[in-house]
């Protein structure tokens, strides 16, 4: 059976299984395997089943689609393979025969309009796995500017837990709260996730998301996929209490 793992760092946080029906990779919902991050294009990538085989081609997305370090426009994929898209890794396994449904439609609403895509840095190319890749802003594909305004800025305060800080200034596109090194927001505890949730900015909203099989509270409720951070929101991840407010 053959599965793309979409992982970041060392944590797994989504798992498909492929079929004969073609597999889009990208930033909008309708993506069989969507990654909500500025770096990736709306639709970036597909995998499609050819003769005997899989493989990934790209479709035309500002940052490329890596295939083991290498940029590839269309590729076969092997086992083991790992594929790159922005800054997460796509690790395609095929440990037997591959299951062949199609895939269901997702009903909803018409695609959302997304922020321009982000563009890596190439001079970074190498590290964007390592989560310091500087980025800069793709300009918008209709080259009409954006109506200036004060760009609120988000602010995480500690409340219970242990961390390296008491309070944090979210200026970043992208925080990791975790006990890796990586990590923006660095958990401390013998039993603290390496990569526990993430919080992306887009222009003045703020959004976090549970890391696969970490617990993530927001006011008591249990997350299950992104959400947009509201002013007041507690954020409880273990024995972390952190509230969400904006600069003044």
């Amino acid at each position: 059976m053959a599965k793309l793992n979409l992982k970041f760092e060392d944590a797994v946080l989504k798992e498909i299984t492929l079929s004969h029906a073609p597999a889009t990779i990208g930033r909008l919902p309708d993506n069989t395997l969507q990654i909500d991050n500025l770096a990736v294009s709306g639709h970036h990538a597909r995998v499609t089943w050819v003769q005997d085989h899989f493989e990934v081609e790209d479709l035309g997305s500002l940052n490329g689609t890596f295939v083991n370090e290498e940029r590839v426009s269309k590729a076969r994929l092997r086992h083991c393979d790992m594929v790159k898209i922005g800054k997460h890794i796509i690790e395609f396994r095929n440990d037997g025969p591959a299951l062949f449904t199609n895939f269901a439609e997702k009903a909803g609403p018409a695609t959302p309009k997304l922020d321009a895509t982000v563009m890596l840095d190439t001079k970074h190319a190498q590290e964007m796995l390592s989560g310091r890749s500087a980025l800069s802003i793709a300009g918008a594909s209709d080259g009409s500017a954006a109506a200036p305004g004060k760009e609120r800025v988000g602010i995480l305060s500690v409340v219970e837990g242990r961390t390296d800080q008491d309070h944090y200034v979210l200026t970043s596109k992208m925080t990791m709260i975790g006990k890796s090194e990586m990590a923006s927001i660095r958990l401390k505890g013998l039993f603290a996730p390496n990569s526990a949730a993430l919080i992306s900015k887009r222009e003045s909203k703020y959004f976090i998301a549970p890391e696969h099989k970490v617990k993530v509270r927001i006011n008591g409720e249990q997350l299950s996929s992104q959400r947009e951070l509201a002013a007041g929101d507690m954020i409880e991840i273990g024995k972390l209490k952190a509230a969400f407010s904006f600069q003044d």
